[in-house]
């Protein structure tokens, strides 16, 4: 249970329900997007640049919170942050 469960949430530094809200979070992005890219197929005129614009603002978010989680963790040993 411990390994199903918890070992990833800790490792990013949040609790369980933390990391859940994280991830519905993206999926909901994601979902959005999907929906977005769905109906331009079928009418090409509209969402001509949602799907790509929600992705990349959720790249960016998913970037900095990475950013962030390691600088909070700081360097392991022979580690170097980029």
């Amino acid at each position: 249970m411990e390994r199903l469960f918890l070992s990833h949430p800790r490792s990013v530094g949040e609790t369980y329900f933390e990391h859940q809200r994280a991830a519905l979070g993206v999926a909901a992005v994601l979902l959005g997007a999907f929906v977005a890219c769905l109906v331009h197929a079928i009418v090409p005129h509209l969402f001509q640049a949602t799907a790509s614009e929600k992705i990349n603002r959720l790249h960016l978010q998913l970037s900095e919170r990475r950013r962030s989680a390691l600088l909070d963790a700081g360097p392991r040993h022979g580690e170097r942050i980029v």
